[in-house]
């Protein structure tokens, strides 16, 4: 059985996770709370979120916060990291996971839809980071994880709302990793492939598609959540203090160096 990474630095450290509910967030939220941090969530899914905390507990971590909303509603995402600060003292680590992987025909998208998809997967990490970053400087520095996705580089074209977010969200990584840089906060990217998520593998993993992912990738078997959080942990851990301004892919090697 496979031993993985502990993070002394983050033993204590107030993190906060967006989207924490289900998929990748819900295997995010227990194993920083296992590492010793103090963690806030946020999601729209109160029983999944249940399901968290308790797992969160049994790994031995503090019993994380959660609060239900969403995530559209920037005011109430604000009111969450305030209760997080609140409860844990001042978040010095940011994992913006949150978002909503719909399929559209271009043909059919609406103004509705476009600001929709736009609003649940990009317009939260701006704003989220805008209401930490203060704090963080205040506290000597932190580290703002942004999800991204490979589902632009591979130029998918059935979510355009999606792929557009994932591919601005590279713009925000860098731009501002810039700005933060002299408050001593690092701002990375962290770009997911084909993750098999309960909701990959129940609405959109056919035997066609995981064909196609098994023909594209180095690594010829599935990825799972657990593998995105050993590499959002690290990029929120010290031992990452010199990463800033950069994306770091986990598709098992499906996209190449130059997308």
């Amino acid at each position: 059985m496979s031993e993985f990474a502990s993070y002394p630095s983050l033993r204590d450290k107030v993190v906060f996770v967006s989207g924490g509910t289900t998929g990748i967030g819900a295997d995010m939220v227990p194993q920083f709370a296992a590492q010793g941090a103090k963690v806030g969530f946020c999601g729209r899914n109160e029983e999944a979120a249940n399901e968290v905390v308790q797992a969160a507990v049994d790994a031995g971590g503090t019993e994380p916060l959660f609060v239900k909303l969403d995530l559209r509603d920037i005011d109430a995402l604000k009111a969450a990291l305030t209760a997080t600060a609140d409860r844990f003292g001042p978040i010095t680590g940011l994992v913006n996971n949150a978002a909503h992987d719909e399929r559209h025909d271009w043909r059919e998208v609406t103004p509705d839809d476009w600001d929709d998809g736009l609003n649940v997967n990009l317009r939260h990490q701006f704003f989220a980071i805008q209401a930490v970053a203060p704090a963080m400087a205040e506290a000597g520095g932190g580290a703002i994880v942004n999800l991204g996705s490979t589902s632009w580089m591979l130029k998918n074209p059935d979510m355009p709302a999606y792929t557009t977010s994932k591919a601005a969200i590279h713009g925000l990584t860098s731009t501002m990793a810039r700005a933060l840089g002299p408050d001593s906060i690092r701002v990375n990217c962290l770009v997911a492939g084909a993750i098999m998520t309960e909701r990959q593998l129940t609405k959109w993993l056919t035997p066609e598609a995981e064909a196609m992912f098994m023909q594209q990738q180095c690594l010829k078997r599935r990825l799972y959540p657990p593998e995105v959080t050993r590499m959002a942990m690290f990029l929120i851990a010290d031992d990452s203090s010199a990463c800033t301004a950069q994306s770091y892919v986990v598709d098992g090697g499906r996209v190449g160096p130059n997308p």
